[in-house]
């Protein structure tokens, strides 16, 4: 199978900021308390300024810290393969092409952002971060990262998740991150939610909530947020910029971009470098976000202002969103159970720039075994929505005969998801 490798040096040294590029300014974010328009000042407690910069800035590009790129080069460039065996499979005349973010060294895109997270942290005088993760990709980048940085790391983790993913918790105590089942006992929103169901399978929505309520409590102590948010999403467009050119390289040009969805992150990753040639009439590439049925938010959801987590801490973003207390099915893409959408990814939706579809999970661990079995590769449960995608798309292009170049982003391994697939298997 064709693999498409990129020496260091071509490793981006800035990431894309799409904002300036939007046909329509985003709505602003609001204040929890007055509901007007928050202001660097409002984020302070809880984020870095060089971080409230980046949500607010409008330059079209930002340096990376040379720093940042140092710990890149752990583990990128990442290659860009092309599935043929699964082409040859499908019996289909188009190309599908992957950017596997698995090689990380904690098996997914998510570091892409954890690391200059921790080093803005870091470098302002930040000692500790706190956040939430749902099925521990996040968990474990910002583990890894606060242990590279040497900041300490707290995590509370999803309660389904953390009982069924326990390696997961295993690499984060490796990176020496402390992670907590949510909810949990350590907080007032925790036990409050505990007291009303104790068996309950929490949510992103609870463990940020809890995650936030310790924060504010320290001032030495941030929070840092694995999605949804526009410096993360700037942060991980590094992905589809080494992609540009490793298209190039195999002399193709994307007709689709796909990547699964649930903040944001990911599929911003894969897709904002492209996407900018769109709006400035350059192409005319589709772009698909692909999410879970039980979590449907871009394609059942409402457009309106909500909070980014249950108990209403956070500002309120415009954003597509399921409601704060939404508790989505305890499905195994637990990356994927957030009831909000990213607010850029949001308007880009709202605007037809871009598509969506959901899918049940039987069918995305079906397209998971399809492409193990064909590229050697086990996909994350959150990842095969994105394969399953591309296979629908693939299909169709051996009933149209249509020779389109379809390109996902394959962004991490399922190596500590196995008992999912013994489940699906069974």
């Amino acid at each position: 199978m064709p693999m498409f490798f990129l020496d260091q040096k071509h490793i981006p040294t800035h990431y894309i900021n799409i904002l300036p590029h939007l046909p329509k300014p985003l709505d602003p974010p609001l204040h929890p308390g007055t509901k007007q328009p928050a202001g660097p000042d409002d984020f302070s407690p809880i984020f870095p300024m060089e971080l409230i910069k980046q949500e607010m800035s409008m330059e079209k590009l930002i340096e990376i810290p040379e720093e940042v790129r140092k710990a890149y080069m752990l583990y990128r460039p990442s290659p860009l393969i092309r599935a043929t065996r699964l082409e040859k499979e499908l019996n289909t005349p188009a190309k599908i092409y992957y950017k596997y973010e698995g090689v990380s060294p904690v098996g997914s895109h998510k570091l892409n952002t954890a690391l200059p997270q921790a080093y803005y942290n870091k470098m302002e005088g930040v000692e500790n971060l706190i956040t939430e993760t749902g099925a521990g990709q996040w968990g474990s980048a910002l583990s890894f990262a606060c242990n590279y940085f040497g900041l300490k790391c707290k995590i509370f983790m999803v309660k389904t998740s953390f009982e069924n993913k326990p390696y997961r918790k295993i690499m984060m105590n490796i990176f020496g991150g402390n992670c907590i089942a949510s909810p949990s006992q350590e907080t007032e929103i925790g036990r409050k939610i505990l007291a009303e169901d104790p068996n309950g399978p929490g949510s992103l929505g609870i463990a940020i909530s809890e995650a936030i309520e310790q924060v504010v409590q320290d001032d030495k102590t941030k929070y840092a947020l694995g999605s949804v948010l526009n410096h993360v999403l700037l942060h991980q467009t590094i992905i589809g910029q080494e992609a540009k050119t490793q298209m190039q390289m195999a002399g193709d040009q994307p007709n689709i971009v796909i990547g699964c969805h649930g903040g944001g992150s990911n599929f911003a990753g894969i897709s904002f470098p492209f996407l900018i040639d769109n709006i400035e009439g350059k192409t005319k590439t589709r772009f698909i976000a692909v999410e879970p049925k039980s979590c449907p938010t871009l394609t059942e959801g409402k457009f309106e202002y909500d909070f980014g987590d249950t108990a209403g801490m956070t500002p309120l973003m415009k954003m597509y969103t399921l409601g704060k207390d939404f508790m989505p099915s305890p499905i195994h893409a637990g990356g994927l159970r957030y009831h909000g959408a990213s607010p850029i990814v949001s308007a880009l939706y709202n605007q037809g720039l871009i598509e969506a579809k959901a899918y049940e999970q039987d069918e995305t661990f079906a397209a998971a075994l399809q492409f193990a079995r064909n590229q050697g590769i086990i996909p994350a449960p959150e990842s095969a929505h994105a394969i399953k995608a591309a296979i629908d798309e693939a299909i169709k292009c051996r009933e149209t005969g249509e020779n389109k170049v379809i390109l996902f982003n394959l962004s991490g391994h399922g190596h500590f998801d196995m008992t999912s697939y013994e489940k699906f298997i069974k």
